[in-house]
């Protein structure tokens, strides 16, 4: 069993339940899913870029992404119906335990200037979404062979029913807020 899952049931769900006074402790959220997003607009112009991007967040999630197609054509970014445009990864389960445990402790004290993160982008269920700038925060990334720095779209999403709810999970499980 990953630590993370063993500091959740052992530390996290206890202090929920005193928290929020569950009577079930199915009540008590959990992660469900973390979703990884890369968005690729020049992908139309530059295959290659597609193909690196995918690689990339194939080392930083150790899953192969899915490559993400346009739902639209759209004519002023010269860009047609099922051309790919992105990547995205669904962790869960273990994989999902120990990215959130790399993202939280190692990657996020990488970016510059960090202070924390907004406690504001909880979407009123509570799922959290984070953008970052630069994927070459994780550790697995080389520097030396990237082509260019890419952003990355992180959803973290829960079984709580409110943000508060939401929020306080991933306070317990180590997300550094703003305070």
């Amino acid at each position: 069993m990953s630590q993370l899952k063993d500091y959740y049931h052992k530390e996290v769900v206890p202090r929920l339940i005193e928290t929020f006074k569950y009577k079930n402790i199915m009540e008590v959220p959990k992660l469900e899913k973390i979703v990884l997003n890369m968005g690729l607009g020049e992908a139309i112009h530059n295959v290659k870029l597609l193909d690196s991007a995918s690689e990339e967040l194939k080392i930083i999630a150790g899953q192969r992404p899915v490559v993400t197609r346009a739902k639209k054509s759209i004519a002023a970014f010269k860009l047609r119906e099922g051309m790919p445009i992105g990547c995205m990864v669904t962790l869960r389960h273990r994989r999902m335990y120990d990215y959130y445990y790399k993202l939280v402790n190692i990657a996020l004290p990488r970016v510059r200037d960090f202070r924390g993160l907004s406690g504001k982008a909880l979407d009123g269920h509570g799922n959290y979404s984070l953008g970052i700038k630069e994927h070459i925060i994780f550790p697995e990334i080389e520097y030396d062979k990237i082509d260019k720095i890419k952003g990355l779209n992180i959803s973290i999403v829960t079984t709580a029913k409110t943000d508060e709810e939401g929020k306080e999970l991933l306070k317990l499980m180590g997300m550094p807020f703003r305070n």
